[in-house]
């Protein structure tokens, strides 16, 4: 991005709203983050934000999004290339932390933002691999595993599902992502067993959440979310417990990236009988 650094010695933090959306999806776009203005939308009508202005020119955004009473995690938060290194990023960390203060918080870090969080008090404890492509071929399905399409009364169970594996009351995400996803499940003597959804986000979809009680059921989900998506951009972050990266280079979608899962409190803690395989995008976990 072209042009001189500003100077916003005199900034101050607000809240971050929708007349800001244009400029926050100009902010992503200078550092080549893939959301789209409908991305940023959704982002925000799930949770809360702040921003830095400087002469009326957005700067700095940074949201959380709630999750229960006890748990929160925190994404988008970016810093214009034009005002780095003026304390940006804490004056909004600091005022996020302040709002959700009470909570334990998750977030994925960049290899940028781990040294400012960690003087913030949060300790790592994970890995979120990145793998994206424009999808050549539709990977196999195993037959047999029983992948069918979701229905409206599997919501109940998929939410407790969720719950279970995220070790988080995620009931707002899911009920904000049913309508905009195509999701399925696995199903087993009557009880929803695994469920991944796909959606419309970025540079093309992303597959995500998938919770499953094993690898071959995630890979069964994924491959059928995927099957839809042949010569589409496909993007998926799974975490590094997953074991699945191997895999998702085999089929055509190539590790790219990879963050730092860390946490300011306890992390959340799934239960034994479902597995978190992949997150919804990495800042809403």
């Amino acid at each position: 991005m072209s042009g001189s650094m500003v100077e916003c010695s005199s900034s101050s933090v607000v809240a971050l709203t929708h007349d800001h959306l244009e400029q926050a999806y100009g902010l992503s776009q200078a550092l080549n983050w893939p959301y789209r203005i409908e991305d940023w939308k959704f982002a925000l009508e799930l949770g809360r934000g702040f921003a830095v202005e400087s002469d009326g020119k957005l700067v700095g955004t940074a949201l959380w999004w709630p999750y229960g009473d006890t748990f929160a995690t925190i994404g988008m938060i970016i810093v214009s290339p034009l005002a780095q290194r003026q304390g940006i990023g804490g004056k909004l960390m600091t005022a996020l932390l302040a709002d959700a203060a009470g909570r334990r918080m998750v977030l994925n870090s960049t290899k940028e933002g781990g040294p400012l969080y960690t003087r913030l008090g949060f300790v790592p404890y994970g890995m979120v691999y990145q793998h994206q492509a424009v999808l050549v071929k539709v990977p196999r399905i195993d037959p047999v595993v029983a992948v069918r399409a979701a229905r409206l009364d599997d919501r109940p169970a998929i939410i407790e599902l969720d719950s279970r594996a995220a070790g988080m009351d995620r009931k707002g995400l899911l009920e904000a992502l049913f309508p905009i996803s195509d999701a399925v499940v696995v199903e087993r003597g009557g009880d929803i067993v695994g469920y991944g959804g796909v959606r419309r986000w970025g540079r093309g979809v992303v597959i995500g959440p998938v919770i499953a009680r094993d690898q071959t059921d995630a890979r069964a989900i994924i491959a059928t979310l995927a099957s839809a998506y042949e010569g589409g951009f496909v993007r998926i972050d799974v975490t590094e417990a997953s074991g699945l990266s191997e895999w998702l280079s085999e089929i055509g979608l190539p590790q790219v990236d990879q963050v730092v899962t860390m946490a300011l409190g306890q992390p959340p803690q799934a239960v034994p009988d479902a597995t978190l395989f992949a997150l919804s995008n990495q800042s809403l976990g």
